[in-house]
């Protein structure tokens, strides 16, 4: 396990102000770790300089040519990555590579999928508290359905094995992603870990994940996943 390719894997919309800041760090971690790895970034069309921000860095740099949609992204992310485990990471700062290296723990340890909680332990959390709420809801319902505990279903920071993708079929377009990871992950066997995790403020413009919107399109894939998993 110590000597595979590790895949970190960063879909990005309109983040030129914090892309060059990530890539930096998670360079540093990971050469620090002394593993071989490739950083992948997916542009979801940005109308910024995401793209050229990115480029200036020795990373693989790769467009949807329209905004497709953070599953999307993730999605063309996984195609190319070439390692057996694959890191998931937010674009807009508010994940902390250095945390990457207790995820890639877990999977040495036996977990199929880490997941990074920001509702474990005392760690830093800006999320707000609408999504704390929205979070929460998910959770009770993906724990009603799978009679598996979860605290933190819409994490963005992951580490994955690439045995777990390569046995289910992922579909998600948006942000229910994250949703269709953890119940497919839950309903199929596969051994989930979380991890605790901080969560820095958004360095740059809001969110876009718009709990009232998403809510009813999460919901939707929760039931489909949890009665069809695979």
């Amino acid at each position: 396990m110590l000597n595979n390719v590790v895949s970190v894997v960063i879909p990005a919309f309109n983040e030129e102000k914090t892309i060059g800041r990530v890539i930096e760090e998670t360079i540093q971690v990971m050469e620090s770790l002394g593993l071989p790895y490739e950083i992948i970034v997916v542009d979801d069309g940005s109308e910024d300089r995401t793209w050229e921000e990115a480029s200036k860095y020795k990373v693989t740099v790769l467009s949807n040519g329209r905004n497709r949609g953070k599953g999307y992204a993730l999605r063309k992310g996984f195609q190319h990555a070439s390692g057996d485990i694959i890191v998931t990471m937010d674009a807009d700062g508010s994940h902390k590579p250095k945390e990457i290296p207790e995820l890639l723990n877990a999977l040495i340890e036996g977990a199929d999928i880490a997941a990074g909680s920001r509702f474990l332990g005392k760690n830093e959390n800006h999320t707000s508290k609408l999504h704390v709420f929205g979070n929460y809801l998910i959770n009770l319902t993906i724990m009603a359905l799978t009679r598996k505990t979860i605290t933190d279903s819409q994490t963005g920071l992951r580490a994955l094995k690439r045995d777990f993708l390569q046995k289910i079929s992922l579909e998600s377009e948006g942000y229910e992603i994250e949703t269709e990871i953890t119940v497919k992950g839950l309903k199929n066997g596969f051994v989930l870990k979380e991890i605790p995790i901080s969560c820095n403020r958004r360095r740059n413009g809001v969110s876009r994940l718009c709990a009232l919107y998403q809510g009813p399109k999460i919901l939707k894939t929760i039931l489909k996943h949890a009665i069809k998993p695979k």
